[in-house]
């Protein structure tokens, strides 16, 4: 691997890609969330796949093409959701927990252009469930959880705990409340399956019940969510949506055949990009790349 030194704590061979060296430093002590990964970018791409035991490093992405099988994308490992945050990358896995990919400033031998890779992982809870949104809650990088029985029937239980956040305080993320979602109570048969904010600063978020005797869905939106949200129609919160973007730029490398980008940003001065193979509903490999443009 050129450009490139890594510390991983995922020593298991796993199904979709190949092992990688393992390096630890000896006198390192970690206080707080510790990284994965220290990533030095170069000219050649470093190339990760999403797993649902997290990310591991692949050494093209041919690697990754067709070694999993596509399945509907809300069972699918991938990046659903990432922002910019001072001139980090924050993701969010799908059935795993939250990535984030910083310039590295606590690796005394690393290059200062090289980048801290952390996992934030739900574990077996978020395994069960699929991410609806992705929101900043008082400042925090928050994500929401529920249950998806679209192409899949299940005897999972609603989720008690829907949102959830982390900080770099521990590698665990948290469970949040969110008072304008607390009136839909699991008891009650609610799922709140979607939650964003849009364009004109609303918070909108949709909530579900799809058994008992009164099935319904219903949307609402708000400026503060500490405060109940009003119901608005299904135009209204469907308009709210963002728009499909077709991410593209000079200095990401070509994908195979049916593999997309969906995300692009940047991680202090590198290139970084989101990407996966798709077909029609369904997901198969994902991942992102790490380039120096």
């Amino acid at each position: 691997m050129r450009n490139i030194f890594i510390i991983l704590f995922i020593l298991a061979a796993l199904s979709c890609t190949r092992n990688v060296s393992v390096e630890t430093p000896a006198t390192i002590t970690w206080l707080g969330a510790y990284p994965m990964a220290i990533l030095q970018p170069g000219e050649q791409p470093l190339w990760f796949q999403v797993t649902e035991n997290g990310p591991v490093h692949i050494e093209l992405i041919d690697d990754a093409a067709f070694t999993c099988a596509l399945i509907p994308w809300p069972y699918a490992p991938h990046i659903s959701f990432m922002a910019e945050d001072s001139g980090a990358i924050v993701m969010v896995v799908n059935r795993d927990g939250f990535l984030k990919l910083t310039p590295n400033n606590d690796y005394s031998g690393a290059e200062k252009s090289s980048l801290a890779l952390y996992r934030f992982s739900g574990g077996d809870f978020w395994r069960q469930y699929t991410v609806g949104g992705f929101i900043y809650f008082e400042d925090t990088p928050t994500a929401l959880i529920y249950l998806d029985e679209r192409f899949l029937a299940s005897n999972t239980p609603l989720p008690r705990f829907k949102t959830w956040a982390f900080d770099m305080n521990s590698n665990n993320p948290f469970v949040v409340d969110i008072p304008a979602i607390r009136f839909f109570s699991v008891e009650d048969g609610w799922d709140i399956d979607a939650i964003r904010l849009a364009d004109d600063d609303y918070y909108y978020f949709r909530a579900a019940k799809r058994s008992g005797f009164s099935p319904a869905v219903r949307m609402f939106r708000t400026k503060d969510l500490f405060l109940a949200g009003e119901e608005i129609s299904v135009e209204t919160f469907f308009n709210s949506a963002p728009r499909d973007v077709i991410y593209s730029h000079p200095s990401l490398p070509p994908l195979p055949e049916n593999f997309v980008y969906t995300g692009l940003g940047y991680a202090g001065e590198s290139l970084f990009a989101t990407w996966e193979e798709q077909e029609d509903f369904s997901i198969g490999a994902a991942g992102f790349v790490v380039v120096k443009p």
